[in-house]
């Protein structure tokens, strides 16, 4: 290098960013909920049996005890007595008839149902509300 000859230092310049974060309130939410009531109707058929029991008279001697049985849509139940003669006989007294019919009856309640809903309200910071929605 000679005399005449000058350097020039040129400076290079380099930028950096540099980022914060801060939290700050700009409102509040406030949730109400209210309870409705209706009234629904509740309609069923119930089924129940009824029994009819008739007793009928027999008084005829057996040698055994009938089994039950089932004559008709009837459940016959058998009802022997012992009884005391010159010799000892089995005496078939009554048979019991038991005969089942369904009835169906008609139900009907009203019956009250209850639902909830929810009524947000949002508040900004500078104090205004915007208006309330339903959730």
């Amino acid at each position: 290098m000679t005399n005449n000859d000058r350097v020039e230092v040129i400076p290079l310049v380099e930028e950096h960013i540099s980022t914060s974060k801060e939290r700050f309130e700009t409102g509040t939410v406030r949730v109400r909920t209210f309870t409705t009531e209706t009234m629904a109707r509740v309609t069923e058929d119930l089924q129940q049996d009824e029994v009819d029991i008739r007793h009928v008279s027999i008084d005829r001697p057996v040698e055994s005890v009938p089994d039950i049985r089932e004559e008709d849509g009837a459940l016959i139940i058998p009802v022997v007595e012992e009884i005391l003669v010159v010799e000892k006989r089995l005496v078939l007294k009554e048979e019991i008839h038991i005969r089942r019919r369904q009835t169906v009856e008609r139900f009907e309640k009203s019956i009250p149902l209850k639902s909830q809903q929810a009524i947000i309200e949002r508040h900004r910071a500078d104090g205004a509300a915007s208006p309330p929605s339903k959730e």
